[in-house]
């Protein structure tokens, strides 16, 4: 892998807090739901974003050790 420009690593950085904020605040939204069909549309939107952290830390974590 290339080394990453010190902008780049904090536009990843900055990536990875706006999934994490949103998958937050899209789960506070579906725990205040009552209406269990959009809880459950939340709870999945919510997913995606917390997969998309657990795949850029995947990616970079692999990144480290084939260096």
């Amino acid at each position: 892998m290339n080394e990453l420009s010190l902008k780049e690593l904090t536009g990843v950085e900055d990536e990875v807090r706006t999934e994490e904020i949103l998958a937050k605040t899209i789960n506070w939204c579906a725990s205040q739901c009552e209406d269990p069909e959009i809880r459950g549309v939340l709870e999945g939107i919510a997913e995606q974003h917390q997969l998309r952290v657990a795949d850029i830390s995947q990616y970079f974590n692999r990144s480290r050790f084939e260096q």
